[in-house]
């Protein structure tokens, strides 16, 4: 047993120095390495410590999501969550929303479908936070149509963030329509009614032919629809959709709060807990881009152009969120790592297996 435990606490040293190694690789390390260097560490741990914080309150979050399917302890829902979010800091594509649901499924015996459904409901109380906070807090920012950053192959401005930010309200809309009418049960036989008259269309072919598509086609198909009804089972319970409101806004409080104890210890950023709200939520937006893992060099050039917009020095504005990209996401992708080992997750097996369901035509 100490044998095993020894091989599988090297294996994760060594997989966790490669992922930050592929996570950094296209990082100005020289850069960051200067800033780092002038900075007050005092605030570094209290902002590393609130932000891990904020994904413990994740857990929780997602734990009464999936209460309405299977009840599971706080540790069972913090291992998945963090392993999927290690995923997306050093895989592309963001895996670790399939990864999620994958490990539920292994761990929990929940259905896959079901898992997902409830990621993706948590994916909607983020997105809709993220909108009403940009919404309170940019409103008021004055954004000249002609600034813009550029940082790599990224050039960010107002109009690249207002498509964004419209993507996403338009997207937030469709997905909370969706679910509405798909939780509604006349619905939902509708649904199912039609999908079970598709064999008819098949009038040319004989009896056994329209079965074989009946079984094993349409059931199958309703089945996973029954799943995915069963994930978003959260909207038959308002008290639980206002809970997980107030935890979506514990959590992104935190993580402002995590981006201003830090700015309190660099140089050259001296902004309030609104502002600095104000430059997490543009990030936010910005890295909802295809990006490389990490959303490395996205992330900047959106904290670049957040910040300039409060008249922070490029220079400054570089070093800081370099930095505080790193405290952000170093800690994820260790807990990740350490999660994966508790579980015994074969993280390569898993991405493999999540690239598999993202693009199945391949």
């Amino acid at each position: 047993m100490k044998k095993n435990m020894t091989i599988s606490l090297i294996g994760g040293v060594l997989l966790s120095a490669g992922a930050l190694y592929f996570a950094f690789k296209n990082v100005p390390i020289a850069e960051l390495l200067n800033y780092l260097v002038s900075i007050n560490y005092f605030w570094v741990l209290p902002a590393v410590l609130v932000g891990l914080f904020s994904f413990m309150l994740r857990a929780v979050r997602w734990q009464i999501i999936l209460e309405s399917t299977r009840r599971i302890s706080f540790w069972r829902a913090f291992h998945p969550l963090m392993i999927g979010f290690m995923i997306n800091c050093v895989l592309p594509g963001r895996l670790g929303e399939v990864a999620r649901p994958m490990i539920l499924q292994k761990e929990e015996k929940v259905p896959f479908t079901i898992g997902l459904a409830t990621v993706v409901a948590e994916r909607i109380f983020d997105i809709c936070l993220l909108i009403l906070l940009f919404i309170l807090t940019a409103g008021a920012l004055k954004i000249d149509p002609d600034q813009y950053v550029a940082f790599g192959t990224y050039q960010l401005n107002q109009e690249t963030l207002q498509t964004v930010f419209d993507t996403m309200l338009k997207l937030a809309a469709v997905l909370i329509a969706g679910i509405a009418l798909f939780s509604i049960g006349k619905v939902r036989d509708l649904i199912y009614s039609i999908i079970l008259l598709t064999p008819s269309l098949f009038f040319f072919a004989g009896k056994r032919f329209k079965a074989a598509v009946r079984n094993k086609i349409c059931q199958p198909v309703i089945n996973i629809l029954k799943n995915i009804a069963q994930g978003f089972a959260l909207i038959r319970y308002p008290k639980k959709i206002f809970l997980c409101a107030g935890y979506s806004v514990l959590i992104w409080g935190l993580q402002a709060c995590s981006y201003f104890l830090f700015s309190l210890g660099s140089p050259g950023i001296h902004l309030t807990y609104l502002e600095i709200t104000t430059v997490m939520v543009i990030i936010c937006i910005f890295i909802s881009l295809p990006s490389v893992p990490g959303w490395w060099g996205l992330w900047e050039a959106g904290g670049v152009f957040a910040l300039s917009l409060f008249g922070i020095s490029a220079k400054d504005a570089a070093g800081f969120t370099l930095a505080n990209h790193a405290i952000q996401v170093i800690p994820v992708i260790l807990i990740g790592f350490v999660s994966a080992m508790i579980l015994s997750v074969n993280i390569r097996r898993l991405s493999l297996e999540g690239k598999e369901f993202k693009d199945p035509g391949m």
